[in-house]
Formats: structure tokens, sequence, C-alpha cells
């Protein structure tokens, strides 16, 4: 459904030149839940910048289901971090969510179902007069969410998400997104900070190196497809897939500035990390 093939992007400015992505390479299968990770600054906003059409890359390309995205493709939706910035404060919750659907000149019955279905699917049903100043951060970004489904997309592309709610509500929109993605079967490219939150999310964890960013690293998550906050994060599974993430990202850290090789797909061996609970988050 989405690849990716030897992205790079260049910054050239006047004083200085920075190469924020190296020659980066992956793919999604159709259905899939992806989470994106790496060190602070490796790029991967920018990275989503350029999958969705938002930023031109320097070389390379992305396809989403066999087309060249070079601009903000029909069939993807994003969801930013800054949901207080992404929706319209004028606006009833009603009208944010349908707002991307007047531009697919849908039927005014049709817009209205979507939004009915979007806000009931993320528990909002009763909040559609409400606007979002009235509402509290982690129902702005439910709101956020809301829209992205009805617009109905391919691809779901969510840019750290999470990153401004408290962990209570975190925990919550964790569990919502998975629901959502059993419900929908979107393809979803999620990029996190919180290597605990993709090692919980995702089928796969892609590990981005240090800037220049390439693809570190594809891991397998094998934990069982059903997921909860309690049980899930208490396998001691989780905790050897997590650290190995979390020693990835510190490898990626310290070999900073040296030539990246290419992306590997791994499975780490069950008993891998055997008893490990204090694994830095």
């Amino acid at each position: 459904m989405l690849d990716v093939r030897g992205l790079q992007k260049i910054y050239e400015g006047r004083e200085r030149r920075v190469e924020a992505v190296r020659d980066l390479t992956f793919s999604l299968d159709a259905g899939e839940l992806a989470c994106l990770v790496g060190p602070s600054g490796c790029g991967k906003t920018t990275l989503l910048k350029c999958v969705a059409g938002l930023l031109a890359p320097t070389s390379g390309e992305v396809l989403l289901d066999g087309r060249a995205v070079t601009g903000p493709p029909p069939g993807m939706a994003v969801v930013f971090q800054e949901y207080g910035r992404s929706l319209f404060p004028w606006m009833s919750v009603h009208d944010n969510v349908e707002l991307p659907l007047r531009q697919k000149k849908l039927p005014r019955a049709r817009r209205r179902e979507l939004v009915h279905e979007a806000l009931a699917s993320v528990g909002l049903a009763d909040a559609h007069r409400a606007y979002p100043w009235q509402l509290s951060g982690g129902m702005q970004q439910r709101v956020a969410i809301a829209r992205a489904v009805a617009y109905e997309p391919n691809v779901l592309l969510m840019d750290e998400p999470f990153a401004a709610v408290d962990a209570q509500t975190r925990a919550d929109l964790e569990d919502l997104i998975r629901d959502l993605w059993h419900k929908l079967r979107v393809t979803i490219l999620f990029v996190t900070h919180d290597i605990d939150e993709a090692v919980y999310l995702g089928q796969r964890v892609l590990i981005l190196s240090s800037s220049p960013t390439v693809v570190q690293e594809q891991l397998t998550i094998d934990l069982p497809d059903e997921r909860d906050q309690l049980h899930t994060r208490a396998d001691p599974r989780f905790t050897s897939l997590r650290t190995h993430v979390y020693e990835q990202i510190q490898a990626a850290k310290r070999n900073a500035g040296a030539p990246a090789g290419g992306s590997r797909d791994t499975e780490v061996p069950g008993d891998a990390r055997p008893g490990l609970d204090r694994t830095p988050a």
C-alpha cells in the first residue's frame, strides 16, 4: 500500500546545508500497523511530511498504492501532534470533522452520516455541537482522529499524536487506535518517540538511525494481537522487545555521524531478554 524508495531530504540554507534524511527505504502492506521510532532530531517528522506529500523530497519517491505521491494524495489522512492547531476553534466539533468531506464533494446526507459514525467510533457521539476549546486535550485529539477516520483513508499517518496528553489519556488513546485499526483495517504509519508505545501498538517497529537518517532495523512485534494496557505491558516478551528497541536507539546515538548501513529485518528471540524489568522507557 505504501512504498518509500531511496528517500532523501536536504535542507539548503545560505550558511548551512543539512541532510535530514538519507536513502530511506521501507514499505507497508495494506492493513498493516507499523510504528516508527528513532533518536530525537533524527528526521521522523521530515519523513512523515514527505510521505504525506507536504514536503518535496530531494531525491527518491513515495508510492501510494503504486502511484507516485507528488502532493497530498486523496487516499491519505494525517493526525498531527498539536491538536490545538489542527482544529478550528470557531467551528463546532461536527463542522471540524465534516470540513475535509466538503472537499470530496459528498452529498450532505452522506457527510452527516460519516461525521456521526466517526464521532461515535471515538466516543464523542454527544459532542458534535461543542467547540474544541470546550473539550479536554484528550477529547480534542479524539476529534482530530475522528476527522481522519471520517475521510475514509486508505493510509493514516500519525505524527506523535499523543505526546501532549497525560499518561492515562495516552493509554486510552492507544487502545482507541488499536480498536479503530481492527475495525477499519486501514494502513497506519504511527510516528512516536515513546518506545513502549511503539511496541504496544505496532505489528512492526521501524527503527531509524541518527540523522542523516536511514532505516536501521525493522523489528517484528510478535505479541498477541489482542492487547491491553495491564497484561501486555506485564508480559516478559513485551519487556524483551522494548529492551531491544531501546538498545538499538542508544546504539544509533553512539554511532551518530558514522556511515549508516542498510536496514535489516529482525525477530528478537523469545528468550533473548528474560526477566528484564528495569529497562528505561
